[in-house]
């Protein structure tokens, strides 16, 4: 075997670990990707759930914080702040904020949390058909 041939092997298995840990690393940006889209589409439902509540109950048993997490946890989010969730009987237009976040485990390196934040806005003059 000449000198060369064990060099030609060095250089080829540098690549190929190099190569794994690209890998590696695009495959966990893709789940933080996924996480996030998740993430998103668990605030969306959320904010859409709970900005009704704020008036009346509209048959749900809960309130709009409750409803919130209830939305978000079948999106496998966790409601991680809700702002202007409060009942509000007046017939004012009202938006309501949601943060949800969604925990990525990383069997090597640990866990991470992926947030997304939505709005919805809800009026209830609209209901008596107002514009």
């Amino acid at each position: 075997m000449s000198r060369e041939e064990g060099t030609v092997s060095v250089v080829v298995a540098t690549l190929v670990a190099l190569m794994a840990v690209l890998a590696i690393g695009l495959a966990a940006v893709g789940m933080v990707m996924a996480a996030a889209g998740r993430a998103q589409n668990a605030a969306d439902a959320a904010a859409l759930a709970a900005a009704p509540l704020t008036f009346r109950s509209f048959g749900a048993t809960n309130g709009a914080f409750a409803e919130a997490a209830r939305y978000a946890d079948l999106n496998g989010a966790t409601v991680v702040e809700c702002d202007g969730c409060e009942v509000d009987r007046s017939w004012r237009s009202r938006t309501v904020e949601i943060e949800v976040a969604v925990n990525l485990d990383f069997p090597a390196f640990g866990s991470l949390g992926v947030t997304a934040l939505a709005a919805a806005e809800f009026v209830p003059a609209q209901l008596l058909g107002a514009p």
